[in-house]
């Protein structure tokens, strides 16, 4: 099992293509345990793709992931590794959460509800101490008074934080965020972001961030991974790449970002 001597996240030559689009191109990179880590990069550069594929919702055509020290989607067989069965690839998403663009909460359920769902259905968690974990989370999120409204009586943004608690209600090792304020109204944004710095301040747990908000991965982030064309162009601490990038890609990318107004 995973251990602090070891990433908890490793990538290992991972390539991925949809047809005859090639979105991942034998991507290597690890993740230390606790690590916040932003990944930016034009549209279709492959950021979300390395998400999806954390979470399963994408196989990969080649190469291995490990999470914590396990396999992700391989497992020992014939002498050497076969792909997962279903059962191991339950198992393994139970270390990861992960926030959507788009919310998906589930309209019919409370607030609440959308937050204790999932740890009682899936983890076997008594009632009252799911909606007692819930509730804490609610709170974190700043949305305590909301736990008996449903979404539609919700702005976008408090919509989004109710996702954050929802997915940390799992207890999770490691959170995945997928542009989470980009279906947001501007003035929305930073109250999702204000819960997401927190995070990052008030707890160990592992986070790889997809985001176009420059400013944010340059205060929240580890470390920051550029990538084009499904390759990892450039990467290092936030301040170095945000400052002085090395590689003519970042900083043509970087520029096209400030100049749609996204300051760094």
């Amino acid at each position: 099992m995973g251990g602090s001597d070891q990433p908890i996240i490793k990538i290992d030559k991972v390539s991925k293509s949809f047809g005859s689009l090639n979105v991942l191109n034998e991507l290597s990179f690890d993740v230390e345990p606790g690590e916040k880590l932003a990944l930016i990069g034009p549209s279709g550069s492959g950021k979300t793709t390395i998400l999806r594929i954390l979470m399963t919702l994408e196989t990969i055509d080649s190469g291995h992931i490990l999470v914590d020290g396990e396999e992700l989607w391989h497992i020992p067989g014939n002498g050497g590794l076969v792909p997962a069965n279903e059962k191991h690839l339950h198992h393994m998403r139970e270390k990861i959460g992960m926030v959507f663009q788009l919310f998906n909460l589930f309209p019919h359920m409370t607030v609440l509800r959308n937050v204790t769902a999932a740890p009682m259905l899936t983890q076997n968690v008594p009632k009252e101490q799911a909606e007692k974990r819930a509730m804490a989370l609610l709170d974190m999120v700043g949305l305590a008074d909301k736990a008996d409204a449903k979404p539609a009586q919700l702005s976008g943004g408090q919509k989004q934080r109710v996702a954050i608690a929802r997915a940390l209600a799992l207890q999770p090792k490691i959170m995945l965020f997928d542009e989470v304020t980009s279906a947001l109204d501007p003035e929305l944004v930073e109250e999702v972001l204000n819960v997401m710095r927190r995070l990052a301040e008030e707890t160990d747990m592992t986070m790889l961030l997809v985001t176009h908000e420059m400013q944010f991965a340059r205060d929240f982030a580890d470390r920051v991974l550029f990538f084009d064309a499904g390759r990892i162009v450039e990467q290092g601490p936030p301040k170095e790449i945000f400052s002085n990038p090395q590689e003519e890609r970042t900083r043509t990318f970087l520029k096209k970002v400030i100049a749609a107004g996204h300051a760094i």
